[in-house]
């Protein structure tokens, strides 16, 4: 009798063992897969989606205005005088960046509901920024506000208005993008004008 009580008991405590050991492997493994599986991403928003449009273009045009020179801030293609060229009375790259940081808020401060800065005249100014870290220090606070602007989108908002203007919000927000491209591909040139390249086109130089 005692060796069947004593028989029954092992294999009961075997069966215990292998249990424990079965539930533990699999919380080992249920934890292990938790961490090498990433972290489920929150769906898309409009507001995100312009967000990083609003980023991509930012790196872009901050690197490049980075990129040229102190002392050819200043520069147009205009001195360079080349044949059969017409640059007469184009912008300087200063005033590229200048032109691209006003535009910025001039259509995305109407999204964000903030005051434009003092002394903008027209899509060049403000001329009072004459160095090279004033100007930059200006695009980077206007690509700020892009970030602000893209945060204020939602699907029920994005088709209306805002204030007094006559464009979509949508409209006022991806424009703001597209419209530094294209100054960004002549800040490009520019730099290429004068033997630098920029800074987004050198991985494929190398």
């Amino acid at each position: 009798m005692r060796k069947n009580t004593r028989k029954r008991f092992g294999e009961r405590s075997g069966l215990v063992l292998i249990a424990v050991l079965l539930f533990g492997f699999g919380r080992t493994t249920l934890c292990a897969q938790s961490q090498s599986q990433p972290a489920p991403q929150s769906p898309p928003t409009v507001a995100s989606v312009v967000d990083r449009e609003v980023t991509t273009i930012e790196k872009l045009v901050v690197d490049a205005a980075e990129a040229m020179p102190e002392d050819k801030f200043n520069f147009s293609p205009e001195g360079l005088n080349l044949p059969g060229s017409d640059y007469k009375g184009v912008r300087t790259f200063a005033v590229e960046v200048r032109h691209i940081a006003t535009s910025n808020y001039f259509l995305w401060s109407s999204l964000s509901g903030e005051k434009l800065p003092e002394g903008l005249k027209d899509g060049n100014s403000p001329e009072s920024l004459k160095t090279k870290a004033e100007i930059i220090q200006y695009l980077k606070a206007s690509f700020a506000l892009g970030h602000r602007a893209a945060a204020t989108l939602t699907p029920d908002n994005m088709l209306q208005p805002p204030g007094q203007s006559k464009s979509p919000r949508l409209y006022l927000a991806t424009f703001g993008v597209a419209h530094a491209y294209d100054h960004y591909g002549q800040m490009a040139e520019y730099l290429r004008m004068n033997g630098i390249v920029p800074p987004a086109s050198r991985a494929k130089s190398d």
